[in-house]
């Protein structure tokens, strides 16, 4: 049976957009495959990792009828990726075996039985869906992602929390040092819903949804989440456990703030940057009216120290960051402006941008 017949881009575009969750390393070896299952024109196309499973159907010519197997994603990626754009692939299926065939080039793939794939049953409890545009989910993303902890002891950290409630989506990440908040309007009104949703599940989305107005649609369970978009449904477990309650840790009230560029705040960070080690990645940061000053040193004895002229005349701040956290979130902030509001040197900064009102960014300070 020829299970699909296409030119190479079309068959490794479907492939792709499924293949980001398949770990090349297994304990099950089926756990590396993509499902291919025929039914009529369309193939559908699943992989899986126990934990979150996404799902195509897509036409790609081959004959009608139904049939379905498994083959190595990876393998079936990287022999795609090697061939010429506009070459016609022809895979075809006899004996347990998968040939796939591209001009005068021929490759025989092994295969495991459809049967065998583990699929994530699908919840039934799911609240009232919700869509918004691709561009907008991606934009939250990509405002939070940066604060999410790695590997915590505190698990459910290790990833962002999704707020729906009347209006409003809102996502939150914090590592326990720094908290990141992004908020989005909604069309519709729907009732209250929280979740956790793991780490790489959010790096995955990150890496799907695209700079464009179509829609994704959201669906949440206790134990469960359910996105479509662009002929893509993604299904992952989420993480469960209490996230802290973040509008205790966002200050409220700083009597000092001072609006300036982002650009050339992210600039004197990174350069102040290079003379932190690898252990210590603190600098100093200096406000006084009219001067922000950033400095850093080293166990060599080295210095580095940058000045900004600025507007500003509040109290004189002299506070420790580990400057990484600075850079992460003026690295993914597509501002001009951002606003930098303190108490003192002992309390946590509030990081906000004018063309950005949905968005909030808390930062522990360090001792240097």
């Amino acid at each position: 049976m020829i299970v699909l017949k296409a030119a190479q881009e079309h068959v490794l575009s479907a492939l792709q957009s499924v293949a980001g969750i398949v770990e090349r390393r297994h304990t099950l070896p089926i756990m590396a495959n993509v499902m291919l299952r025929k039914n009529g024109a369309q193939i559908e196309l699943t992989t899986s990792d126990l934990e979150i499973q996404v799902r195509t159907t897509t036409e790609l010519g081959g004959d009608a009828g139904a049939f379905s197997t498994t083959v190595g994603a990876r393998k079936l990626i990287d022999i795609l990726r090697a061939l010429p754009a506009q070459q016609t692939v022809t895979l075809s299926s006899a004996n347990s075996k998968l040939t796939l065939q591209a001009g005068k080039s021929r490759f025989v793939l092994q295969t495991l039985p459809a049967e065998d794939f583990p699929l994530v049953n699908e919840a039934v409890d799911f609240g009232p869906g919700f869509s918004i545009p691709q561009k907008t989910l991606r934009g939250l993303i990509n405002q939070v992602h940066f604060a999410m902890a790695v590997h915590d002891i505190r698990y459910y950290l290790n990833g962002i929390l999704f707020i729906a409630e009347a209006h409003t989506l809102t996502l939150v990440a914090t590592d326990g040092h720094r908290l990141a908040l992004a908020q989005a309007s909604l069309q519709t009104e729907v009732p209250r819903q929280e979740v956790i949703l793991p780490r790489k599940t959010v790096l995955e989305l990150q890496r799907l949804l695209k700079d464009e107005d179509t829609p994704i649609d959201m669906r949440f369970a206790s134990n469960q989440a359910v996105f479509d978009f662009a002929g893509l449904q993604f299904v992952t477990k989420l993480v469960e456990g209490k996230f802290p309650d973040y509008n205790r840790v966002i200050p409220k009230n700083h009597r000092n703030a001072v609006t300036l560029g982002r650009a050339p705040l992210l600039a004197s960070l990174q350069r102040a940057a290079i003379l932190t080690s690898e252990k210590f990645k603190g600098v100093r940061v200096n406000l006084e009216p009219g001067l922000l000053s950033i400095a850093a040193t080293n166990a060599e004895q080295e210095e580095a120290k940058e000045e900004l002229e600025i507007d500003y005349s509040g109290d004189a701040i002299d506070i420790g960051f580990n400057v990484t956290y600075l850079i992460d979130v003026l690295a993914n902030a597509s501002v001009e402006m951002v606003r930098i509001e303190l108490q003192d040197g002992n309390a946590s900064a509030l990081l906000t941008a004018p063309d950005m009102p949905g968005f909030k960014y808390v930062v522990m300070p360090m001792r240097i």
